[in-house]
């Protein structure tokens, strides 16, 4: 299969590409700048220069190509309601090209806010969150309508793995060695679910070999890690202390980063494991960091 790939030479597109071309597919993924398209051609996949931003772009990697995985993302929360607004774009304008001849389109999302507090599970949908206006889902599943093999890889708030500079990890990490201590916010009991990012590439590619429309699949490798103990992990590696703060002071402490310190939100994938069989094989989150992962 010919894939066109977005975010092709990212922390996650970069092992997407790997486990594709491996697995025997011909890349074509987007290119932004000279480095990238450098990194694409040594990694054996074909480059386009483009962005996400540039229609005509994706359009023309589209029409080349048997499927799409769509894992680029303006990471810029400046300007967070702009970006989510390119993303909802580049989908529809993907889809558009797609649309009606059965090929398939791997959106990607996450499972942060499909529903914290209780555990997220592929089958529930939630509305669109007017505070996190990022649509990719009802992107995906506006495509659906128009023929488009369209599903959804819902990532784990920490997508880790050699590499990983700037993940959820990495702004933990920072922020406690400029505060002097790794710090959680209240008991440190409430949960994210991870995923080592070689698992999840793997499953980037069994969604675009077998993906059913309108799909989700959890990339959801552990379903429940305390940010207790992650943040005991960092401090472990860092050799500094470990302390609760109060939720109040937490914005302070944590700055943008607070609201995602304070989220539980743990994750099943096991309809993702039962529908592509799909296993996670890799290292752990809190292994990562205590070999030393992110302080190489």
């Amino acid at each position: 299969m010919r894939v066109f790939v977005t975010g092709a030479t990212g922390f996650i597109g970069t092992a997407i590409v790997k486990e594709l071309i491996s697995a025997g597919h011909q890349v074509l993924g987007l290119a932004r700048s000279d480095a990238s398209a450098q990194k694409l051609v040594e990694a054996g996949a074909e480059m386009l220069r483009g962005d996400l931003e540039d229609l005509d772009s994706l359009r023309t990697g589209a029409a080349g190509a048997d499927g799409v995985i769509h894992a680029g993302f303006i990471h810029d929360f400046t300007r967070f309601p702009e970006v989510c607004e390119v993303d909802r774009k580049a989908i529809e304008t993907i889809g558009e090209v797609l649309a009606g001849s059965d090929r398939p389109l791997i959106v990607t999302s996450g499972t942060a806010l499909v529903s914290p507090g209780k555990l997220a599970t592929e089958d529930i949908i939630p509305p669109l969150n007017p505070a996190w206006p990022r649509a990719s889902e009802q992107a995906a599943d506006t495509v659906c309508g128009l023929g488009v093999r369209a599903a959804v890889v819902r990532l784990s708030p920490s997508v880790h793995g050699d590499d990983d500079k700037h993940g959820f990890i990495p702004i933990l990490i920072n922020t406690a060695r400029q505060k002097g201590f790794s710090a959680y916010i209240g008991d440190g009991l409430n949960q994210w679910n991870a995923v080592h990012r070689l698992d999840a590439a793997h499953l980037f590619r069994l969604a675009l070999e077998n993906a059913e429309p309108g799909a989700r699949y959890h990339a959801a490798g552990e379903e429940a890690i305390t940010v207790r103990s992650i943040a005991e992990a960092i401090g472990r590696q860092l050799n500094i202390p470990v302390r609760s703060i109060a939720p109040e002071a937490a914005a302070e402490h944590f700055g943008w980063f607070s609201q995602m310190a304070a989220i539980d939100c743990p994750a099943s994938s096991k309809l993702t494991q039962e529908r592509l069989s799909w296993r996670p094989t890799h290292s752990t989150l809190l292994l990562d960091i205590d070999n030393g992962v992110y302080t190489k």
